[in-house]
C-alpha cells in the first residue's frame, strides 16, 4: 500500500477559506439586506447587522452609498468583500507555500 506524501497543509488552508467564505457570506447577507431594505427591527437582521458591521468599519467612507432611507446600495459592504477575500486566498497560498515539504511545488 502505497501512501502520498501531502505536498501541503490542506487542513490549514481549508480552515482560513472557510472562515473567510463565511466573513464574506456574512457581509453580503448584509449588503443584501440593505439593498432590498430587510428590518432592523427582525432579530435575525439586527444580528447580522450587528456582526457584520464590525468587519466593514474599516472601509467606511471610501465611497458614498446611495439609495433612500429603506433601500441602501451601502459600497463598503462590496468593498470589504472583495478586500476579505483577497485576505484570505493570500493567506491560503502562503499556508501553501510554508507548509509544502521542501523541494516541492504547491499546487
Amino acid at each position: 500500500m502505497v501512501t502520498e506524501q501531502p505536498r501541503y497543509n490542506f487542513r490549514a488552508a481549508a480552515v482560513v477559506g472557510f472562515i473567510f467564505g463565511a466573513v464574506d457570506i456574512l457581509i453580503a447577507a448584509r449588503f443584501l439586506g440593505k439593498l432590498l431594505g430587510a428590518s432592523s427591527q427582525s432579530a435575525f437582521v439586527h444580528f447580522i447587522y450587528q456582526l457584520s458591521g464590525v468587519m466593514v468599519a474599516p472601509f467606511t467612507g471610501i465611497f458614498g452609498d446611495t439609495g433612500t432611507k429603506t433601500n441602501t446600495f451601502e459600497s463598503a459592504s462590496l468593498v470589504a468583500i472583495v478586500v476579505y477575500a483577497v485576505i484570505g486566498w493570500g493567506l491560503v497560498v502562503l499556508i501553501r507555500i510554508v507548509t509544502a515539504p521542501k523541494g516541492t511545488k504547491p499546487e
